[in-house]
């Protein structure tokens, strides 16, 4: 069984598409696509120590592939690769 995508997000329990974090992860619910959820603080983002040693970055959301790659950027864009079907693909 493969791994399944890593969500890392806050904790703020808005579900609507003016959140960054939520826009991703419905976008991964709309997708079927099975994921967990890695919840990171909020702010500061010097808190997000784990994300930071993992993956270099401190933005929210980031998506953890299971071949390792992060996925950084807006939301927007993010959910939209998502939705596009080309979350696993590789880009130059």
């Amino acid at each position: 069984m493969t791994a399944p995508v890593r969500l890392h997000r806050d904790r703020i329990p808005i579900r609507s598409d003016v959140h960054p974090c939520w826009r991703v992860e419905k976008a991964l619910i709309d997708a079927q696509i099975p994921y967990e959820v890695v919840y990171e603080p909020a702010l500061p983002r010097s808190r997000r120590t784990r994300l930071v040693a993992a993956s270099g970055q401190d933005r929210l959301p980031a998506l953890e592939l299971p071949d390792g790659r992060w996925l950084f950027g807006d939301s927007v864009g993010l959910a939209a690769r998502i939705r596009a079907g080309e979350l696993f693909t590789q880009t130059p």
